[in-house]
């Protein structure tokens, strides 16, 4: 994809989202049935959408709560709902048809207390923390949670997950029954969803606002070393980008006497203060170099720096010895680190990676002698490890993350961004070094890596053809020169398919899958061989699913 002229530089007034247009379109389309371009799609991370397309609309969310609802009913879930929403446009309007048809439904909901500090927004670690601290010991009437968020996708977009009892984001089994299920009240015109008016709602006793924020900053020391942080004296700046916890980090400096600086306390549903990304579009990317050019900017200002996309559950960590970080370096940082600083956790704790994360995570476990629990792109693959404490830390080559308590005991199951930016602020004040020299190190040790993704925009039948690929449509015995090692379409971690396939030498690696969430495919590739060698693997993958999706 080439560079947009406009990457990194101010958004342009031309390309800011009418809101009012946006909210009245979400209430006003009603998706065709026989469309299915429009139907509800649960991919790797909910179900996704615009009101502008009618991929994202009342009818969406009123089908899928009360294809939740059944399905609570029928696993018994019978405790509170969480739900958190984040600053996007749709999520307002989401979680008011949300708690219309689940209390409808009699489902006992809890919504953040709107204050000063929250301003009604909930990050997602917060819910799934929420989740595995209420059902902690526990024996029945278990709790469950839902986000409204599309992540960082660009500001018209809207976004639901459902997170389990488990606390994190549910698997296939789950979303295939509440996908195929709403789908059918939509085609029946949503007769069959039960719902009542949001005043109602409000009024009864189903409804009940809490504070999940201070509950969740009370517990960060247990996660992370806030006293090393405190005692380092260090200065420290962060960008929310408008994001759900753009009040947390005050809060979180207050009670743990931190130095942090947020530089932009803004929210803005049209993200107007965003820098473009590389495509030139407005995408809170936090992993995104022209979208985090703002605090780049402001780097030398302080010790460390980081940002989060608007649910919190990505991190984007900028030092000030080599600027904004590749995720896939911080992840191998982070891993080197933990599992060397943790004295109470298990040796036989595995490290959690997926299949098209850097291959310097393999090296950096084989050199800590860990297991690798190595699965398929979305985070959902982790849940039951982290929740069963058998993987100390799991993260994906998104800039998203997750890692046990200190004690070796479950902090959530998740992705969360809060913990994986104050952990680059703990590993500068334990160790001197900020990650960005850490991995440095990595690199004398082990080799330097070259690694790429490449995002094509593909069409459903494209994507499918994608998810169909099998080990036969590699014919050839070498890659760029080196002979091929393996090929996969299942993920070693947990054998289960990764809707796409994955290629392996010596020194480089390429993988191509369609997304779960956009329309759009992607190739992923690494090169320990330099620059060149990974421009030949991305070519020779172009290649492959050229063919492919004829």
């Amino acid at each position: 994809m080439a560079l947009h002229p406009q990457a990194g530089k101010p958004a342009a007034p031309e390309q800011l989202i009418n809101v009012a247009q946006l909210v009245s379109q979400y209430y006003a389309y009603v998706p065709d049935p026989k469309e299915a371009s429009e139907a509800v799609s649960f991919g790797t991370s909910g179900h996704r959408g615009t009101a502008m397309s009618v991929t994202f609309t009342d009818t969406h969310i009123a089908a899928i709560c009360q294809a939740l609802a059944e399905y609570r009913t029928h696993q018994q879930i019978t405790g509170p709902i969480f739900i958190g929403k984040d600053t996007h446009a749709l999520s307002e309007p989401a979680m008011l048809t949300a708690i219309e048809v689940l209390v409808a439904n009699n489902i006992n909901v809890v919504i953040q207390r709107s204050d000063n500090a929250s301003r009604g927004y909930t990050p997602t670690p917060v819910i799934s923390r929420t989740i595995i601290r209420y059902n902690r010991d526990r024996k029945e009437e278990f709790a469950d949670g839902i986000v409204i968020t599309p992540s960082h996708n660009p500001p018209a977009d809207g976004g639901f997950k459902y997170n389990p009892p488990h606390g994190g984001p549910a698997d296939s089994d789950v979303t295939k029954v509440i996908e195929e299920r709403a789908n059918l009240l939509i085609a029946g015109g949503n007769k069959d969803v039960k719902r009542i008016h949001l005043r109602q709602a409000m009024d009864s006793d189903l409804v009940k606002e809490d504070d999940f924020m201070e509950a969740y900053i009370d517990d960060l020391d247990q996660v992370i070393d806030m006293e090393a942080i405190a005692g380092a004296n260090l200065t420290l700046g962060t960008d929310p980008l408008g994001g759900a916890g753009v009040g947390y980090w005050d809060r979180i400096a207050e009670k743990y006497n931190l130095n942090i600086t947020v530089v932009n306390e803004r929210v803005d549903p049209q993200f107007g203060f965003m820098r473009r990304d590389k495509d030139g579009k407005l995408r809170m990317d936090c992993s995104s170099a022209y979208a985090m050019a703002g605090l780049i900017e402001l780097k030398d200002k302080f010790d460390l720096a980081w940002g989060n996309d608007p649910d919190f559950d990505r991190h984007g960590i900028v030092c000030k010895s080599s600027g904004l970080m590749n995720p896939n370096h911080y992840l191998a940082v982070v891993i080197n680190y933990l599992y060397q600083h943790r004295p109470e956790w298990s040796q036989k704790l595995k490290v959690g990676k997926t299949l098209v994360s850097s291959s310097m995570i393999d090296r950096v476990a084989m050199s800590l002698e860990r297991e690798i629990a190595e699965m398929p792109v979305g985070f959902k693959w982790f849940v039951q490890g982290l929740a069963d404490c058998d993987i100390g830390f799991a993260g994906e080559e998104s800039a998203g993350g997750i890692f046990l308590q200190r004690d070796g005991n479950t902090w959530a199951t998740d992705k969360d961004g809060f913990i994986l930016c104050l952990l680059a602020a703990e590993i500068l004040a334990v160790t001197g070094k900020d990650p960005g020299e850490h991995y440095n190190e990595l690199t004398q040790k082990f080799g330097s890596p070259y690694y790429l993704r490449v995002d094509v925009a593909a069409s459903l039948e494209e994507k499918k053809k994608l998810s169909a690929m099998d080990v036969s449509v590699i014919t050839n015995d070498t890659l760029a020169g080196e002979p091929i090692l393996s090929i996969q379409t299942q993920a070693p971690g947990n054998n289960a398919a990764i809707g796409g396939v994955k290629v392996s030498t010596k020194n480089g690696w390429f993988a191509a899958r369609p997304s779960g969430t956009e329309q759009i495919y992607k190739i992923y590739a690494e090169s320990f061989n330099g620059e060149n060698h990974l421009q030949e693997l991305i070519q020779e993958a172009e290649d492959l699913v050229g063919k492919i999706i004829k």
